[in-house]
């Protein structure tokens, strides 16, 4: 990462968050726990990474998502979003997190040909820089039907329809924690001279608590190993499941189930950072300039999910819920003799269902409150 150059401004933004996470670790005594600081890395109002004005996403960003990879992601996920609106009657559509608006512009748009427009298409987006890129999104690609669209800062206190997050658990601040000499410990940080370092502490009771879960399921863990817990995620469903009244719950995300992501041999957990498209593993080296992330435990979001009365509907690879729910036949539509955007959907579906990368690594779990699932999965045949 020392190859890299900031720019003037990258500099002038990372002393303002240097200078914000001292003032934290001041009135915390010295120290805050790892979650607290990547809460603030990403989220400190006007200086975390997803809520400054630096661009993120696509070749200019610092990492691709689904919905910049290739349209047909949003217009395969319009299937399902379709069929439950029409079990329901009625409903909106709520995303969190919405990136550039593309995800919703390709899903509006094929709802639109499915004559299956939800009520409302709200956006839950706290950044007001995002918030702008998607209405410009939007407005170029979908002019007329940017009155659908609402943006929210909160949960609606009873939502009707199918709320989509994607790529959204794996950015949820995550306690750190190690099996140490002494016992279990947690990761905190501080600053040391100018520079941020990592120590160690016992761990707190939530956190022992959540690691001694994980050993009822796959084992002892070995010393040394080292991962991260997510301790925000039954909160965060709990309040969805408060919310949803009737309708369902589309997460997708890169992640395991917690046999596989907490076996003995992944000694060095999922943590891992972005930057211009380059992936590390030290979270500390720029603060809110870099992307963080974390897998996602898919059990654990399972009996988050049955804590909030909410019934799982589907859990799949990406791969397997795409093509259940028509990605083929999308693709199959495009005209071959337009070679270079028939190329170019046929590049970026295999993108979205290669083994070695998303079609495997991100699964999709459905959750809903009363509705029912669609074949074997959402999918099945228009």
């Amino acid at each position: 990462m020392s190859g890299f150059r900031l720019s003037p401004e990258e500099r002038r933004h990372q002393q303002r968050m240097t200078a914000r996470l001292r003032t934290e670790m001041e009135s915390a005594g010295g120290a805050i726990p790892f979650a607290r600081f990547m809460e603030l890395a990403l989220y400190a109002p006007g200086l975390g990474y997803y809520v400054a004005g630096a661009t993120k996403f696509g070749a200019g960003g610092d990492f691709v998502t689904a919905p910049e990879i290739s349209p047909l992601f949003g217009r395969t996920l319009a299937t399902p979003c379709a069929r439950i609106l029409e079990e329901m009657g009625s409903g909106d559509l709520l995303e969190f997190g919405a990136g550039t608006g593309r995800l919703a512009a390709q899903l509006l748009g094929r709802l639109e040909e499915l004559g299956r427009l939800p009520r409302r298409y709200f956006i839950l987006e706290v950044s007001p820089d995002l918030q702008q890129r998607q209405r410009e999104t939007l407005e170029k690609e979908a002019p007329h039907l940017l009155s659908w669209v609402e943006w929210l800062q909160r949960l609606p206190g009873r939502f009707q329809g199918v709320m989509l997050a994607n790529e959204v658990l794996d950015a949820m601040p995550v306690h750190l924690f190690r099996k140490g000499s002494d016992g279990l410990e947690e990761q905190w940080v501080a600053f040391s001279g100018p520079a941020l370092e990592a120590r160690w502490r016992p761990a707190s009771p939530p956190l022992a608590l959540a690691v001694e879960r994980i050993e009822e399921a796959v084992g002892t863990l070995p010393p040394g190993y080292l991962s991260e817990v997510n301790l925000n995620l039954e909160p965060w469903l709990a309040a969805v499941g408060g919310s949803l009244d009737r309708g369902a719950l589309l997460l997708i995300d890169y992640g395991h189930p917690r046999s596989v992501y907490y076996h003995p041999q992944r000694r060095m957990g999922t943590l891992r950072c972005h930057f211009r498209h380059r992936a590390h593993d030290d979270p500390l080296l720029l603060p809110g300039l870099q992307d963080i992330t974390a897998h996602v435990d898919f059990t654990a979001v399972a009996e988050g999910a049955e804590a909030a009365g909410l019934e799982r509907l589907a859990y799949a690879t990406q791969a397997r819920f795409l093509l259940e729910c028509g990605l083929d036949r999308l693709l199959a539509r495009s005209d071959p003799e337009n070679v270079a955007a028939h190329l170019a959907l046929v590049q970026g579906a295999k993108q979205l269902l290669s083994p070695t990368g998303m079609g495997e690594s991100f699964k999709v779990m459905v959750l809903g409150r009363g509705v029912s699932g669609i074949g074997p999965l959402f999918g099945g045949s228009e």
